[in-house]
């Protein structure tokens, strides 16, 4: 029960501060730039100086380069808003000192940090959703129809992709005791996610595998499924949010 009203008051937050607001203007509006800039990327390509000649050598543009497209716009300022927007969450509650009005409710320390994990999810599920959705019918539009079953797969994966960086910047954000140094320490631990998912002998359990499963899907592909990498990313999520409990109960307010 408390977690519910604590999980109300996160949405609640998250409204009023814009951040739903912020996560989906960005994702819908990739998702729906997406096929647009994969169908102009050789026009493009033809108006910078020098590079005429490469731009004949691009092949004609597909339904691949639009996924190709929206995965990469999506992933990049995916993180930068998990980043952004996740990494002051508790940090700006102790410094203002409502964490610790609203902790003597009595809130239990793991509804509060659930609440935020949870609120935050939501979020940008609203913002993946929408984002798929304008992309969807936008590649309908200028290239082919998508299968609807894998497409929606896909951006499940894509989600969860996400909220293992959310789970990361919230934990960063329990470590640190200003916004400035909770920055510094999500973009290390973002940092350490890609330093290691570039070690091949890792890279099939580390989130990245997941959109590569994702696009095989939408594709049409058989790539094989990625089920270590997504065990291994719903492991991040939950140790991360463990970990910042542990150390947000020991914290003096």
């Amino acid at each position: 029960m408390m977690f519910l009203v604590a999980l109300r008051k996160e949405l609640l937050e998250q409204w009023r501060t814009r951040r739903v607001l912020a996560v989906v203007a960005v994702l819908f509006a990739f998702g729906l730039l997406s096929p647009l800039l994969a169908l102009l990327t050789p026009q493009l390509m033809a108006l910078v100086p020098g590079a005429e000649s490469f731009a004949g050598l691009l092949p004609e543009p597909s339904v691949v380069d639009a996924v190709d497209q929206y995965l990469k716009n999506l992933t990049q300022f995916g993180i930068l808003l998990a980043l952004l927007l996740t990494m002051g969450l508790v940090t700006q509650e102790r410094e203002r000192g409502t964490a610790a009005l609203v902790l003597v409710k009595p809130l239990p320390r793991s509804a509060f940090l659930g609440a935020k994990l949870c609120a935050m999810a939501v979020t940008f599920l609203i913002g993946v959703v929408l984002g798929a959705a304008a992309s969807f019918v936008y590649t309908w539009f200028l290239f082919e129809p998508l299968r609807i079953g894998a497409w929606s797969a896909m951006n499940g994966l894509l989600w969860l992709y996400l909220m293992v960086y959310v789970a990361l910047a919230l934990l960063a954000s329990t470590l640190s005791r200003s916004l400035v140094v909770a920055g510094a320490l999500g973009v290390g631990l973002m940092a350490v996610m890609g330093t290691l998912g570039a070690l091949p002998a890792l890279r099939e359990y580390l989130p990245g595998r997941l959109l590569v499963w994702g696009a095989a899907m939408a594709f049409g592909g058989s790539a094989p499924a990625a089920w270590p990498a997504l065990w291994a990313s719903l492991g991040i999520i939950l140790v991360s949010w463990i970990t910042a409990w542990l150390i947000f109960l020991r914290q003096e307010l």
